[in-house]
């Protein structure tokens, strides 16, 4: 059978889904080995029950697009820069020791120096879908070897940019030229062009997404918003999604690459947190359907015909990525247990290197002959990813004490008065406010060295990622009166929230905003009250700068207990529109102007009084000397 119709492979791809992740999951394989697994089954080189390759190929593709689509929505500047060091440092040095042991090797094996160079860049890409759901499945995704894991793969994906323009530039001339005649470059309607101009015209329609999406997104959503139809959110996203990724297929780029520059746009959104919610239920279903359709591609008739070579190839790609991203994760002073794990879960190919494979035979730098054997070998290396993690797990992991971990304490029996989450600065000072007044108090936190460091001053905290609904369940969530959310990561935060008001409505939820922006957003998802984390030291700092200034104490107090009122009253009155950028502003700065004067006013009038009061007071002892 081959599937003519879509309803027909939708079909099939679903039951096969729906049959072999459960078995595969009884039987400890995990679920991305089940999803391979049943593509492998119904696939064109198996039983083909789903049409030709070509088919497949494009069921793969739609996944990788709604997959980096999300992932861009991650991607905002107070992210990388919060993570610098696992993105440019980990990632960059990753993508250059693997690209040059990969590169050799393959010049070591016969390849042209240039075919090799780019077999090289193109093979030191992991899968992004099956690294983060192998982490997220072993519960490693929120640890410090899944943050690694995610720095570098977030480079990976920032990277396919340059690599698109960069790959083409190691064909000879001649065979350039040829490439351009037949019009197998892959670049599209541009294909025709010199090759300076197809670089030019890649780097125009990047910067047209970037800037375009920045000064037109956010109108396009405001006005959608006023139609107040949920489902309209998630067509708009989908029509950015689908008009970026085919601007991107115009200048000869990978769809899905688009799809994650669209992402990348619309992170600072004020709707991003909307359109993620909106799409969010439908992701585990399309990454399944992505792993369906790499078991699906995997060339049974190529490793049949060599499957000793094949084998043997893919080993050596893994050992080789594993020993590039082990060294370096040494040398950047990472534990030997996170860098042995960060290294296993990123020894794969990724789901690019289909895409770049075959534009690398477009614009003659490899020949086809070779790309379909590191096809071959990049399939392989994803479905073998999770057994390799399962044997590293438990050869090495179980019998290596996880000494970089802290000890898992056992929650006392009985219901806290409150579940603390985050142990910093902040939230020790209101722990100890709350055990001082005999509270029972349980802690949590998800920073080793914070905990070791916690721990030696005799504080029980327990380690753990507080989102996760099994643990806050263990430390009494159902039984505890108040939730204390105090973590630094603040999209963390507002997810630890709105969790904790679906499926534990008993709690009051307290929680830390990092800002005024953060805290609307924290009430937006059911926080109860919300303190931003600066704002009363503020105050105080304010109010010592009066003081040495020469205000009184009674003025300066005055002065930060009116600036207080103010500004609470301000907030309220703006969260109905703190979502609306420009309004917010204008009536921020509006509000702004009405408080200075304001407090111009009091500070005046409280000025005279006390001139008057010290006044009275400098006459009074003149009148007792008075004769009656």
């Amino acid at each position: 059978m081959h599937g003519d119709s879509f309803l027909l492979q939708a079909l099939v791809y679903l039951a096969a889904g729906v049959i072999s992740v459960p078995i595969a999951k009884r039987l400890g394989l995990g679920s991305v080995l089940g999803y391979l697994i049943a593509g492998a089954a119904v696939g064109p080189f198996a039983l083909d029950l789903v049409g030709e390759a070509g088919d497949v190929g494009r069921f793969a593709e739609f996944g990788v697009v709604i997959l980096l689509f999300l992932i861009g929505l991650e991607v905002r500047p107070a992210l990388l820069w919060q993570m610098r060091t696992s993105i440019f440092g980990l990632g960059a040095a990753q993508m250059a020791a693997s690209g040059l042991l990969l590169g050799g090797a393959a010049w070591a094996l016969g390849v042209a120096p240039g075919a090799a160079v780019a077999l090289g860049l193109i093979l030191a890409l992991s899968s992004t879908a099956i690294v983060l759901q192998n982490l997220e499945e072993k519960g490693l995704r929120q640890g410090p070897a899944g943050q690694s894991a995610f720095g570098v793969l977030l480079f990976q994906d920032l990277a396919v940019i340059p690599l698109f323009a960069f790959l083409p530039l190691l064909a000879g001339a001649a065979a350039t030229a040829a490439a351009i005649e037949t019009g197998g470059h892959g670049g599209g309607a541009l294909a025709a062009l010199p090759e300076w101009a197809r670089v030019l015209a890649t780097l125009a329609a990047v910067a047209a997404v970037v800037v375009g999406g920045r000064y037109l997104t956010r109108p396009l959503f405001r006005f959608i918003a006023q139609a107040r139809l949920r489902e309209i959110f998630t067509a708009s996203a989908l029509l950015i999604v689908v008009g970026v990724a085919a601007l991107m297929e115009a200048v000869g780029l990978s769809p899905a690459l688009g799809a994650f520059l669209a992402g990348v746009v619309l992170a600072e959104s004020e709707f991003r947190r909307e359109l993620e919610t909106d799409i969010e239920p439908f992701r585990g279903l399309l990454l399944g359907l992505f792993f369906i359709t790499v078991g699906a591609g995997l060339n049974f008739g190529l490793i049949a015909a060599q499957p000793v070579v094949i084998l043997a190839l893919t080993l050596g790609l893994m050992a080789l990525k594993f020993a590039a991203m082990f060294g370096v994760g040494l040398a950047f002073r990472n534990p030997a247990r996170d860098a042995g794990v960060t290294a296993v879960s990123l020894a794969q190919g990724g789901e690019f290197a289909f895409v770049l494979l075959t534009f690398v035979v477009g614009a003659a730098v490899l020949d086809a002959q070779t790309a379909a054997i590191a096809t071959a070998i990049v399939a392989l290396s994803m479905a073998l990813t999770p057994l390799v993690f399962s044997a590293y797990e438990r050869l090495v992991l179980n019998r290596v004490p996880a000494r970089d971990e802290p000890e898992h304490l056992a929650f006392d029996e009985g219901a806290p008065d409150a579940i603390v989450a985050g142990f910093g600065r902040f939230g020790q000072i209101a722990t100890r406010l709350l055990t001082a007044n005999d509270f029972k108090v349980v802690l949590l936190d998800s920073s080793i060295e914070q905990i070791d460091l916690i721990r030696r001053f005799g504080w029980p905290v327990h380690y753990g990622d507080a989102t996760r609904l099994d643990l806050l369940r263990a430390a009494g969530a159902d039984k505890a009166k108040l939730l204390l959310v105090a973590i630094d990561d603040r999209d963390k935060a507002v997810e630890l929230v709105k969790a904790a008001t679906d499926y534990f409505p008993n709690l009051t939820i307290l929680a830390r905003a990092y800002d005024r922006r953060h805290a609307y957003e924290l009430i937006r998802v059911g926080g109860d009250e919300v303190e931003r984390e600066t704002f009363e030291g503020a105050l105080a700092f304010g109010r010592k700068a009066l003081l040495r200034l020469g205000l009184s104490d009674r003025r300066a107090a005055r002065a930060v207990s009116l600036f207080r009122e103010h500004d609470h009253k301000l907030f309220n009155k703006l969260a109905p529109i703190s979502g609306e950028e420009e309004r917010y502003i204008m009536a921020t700065r509006d509000s702004r102007a009405t408080m200075e004067k304001l407090l111009a006013a009091e500070m005046e009038r409280m000025r005279v009084e006390e001139a008057e009061e010290e006044a009275r007071e400098t006459q009074a002892p003149h009148r007792r000397l008075e004769p009656n």
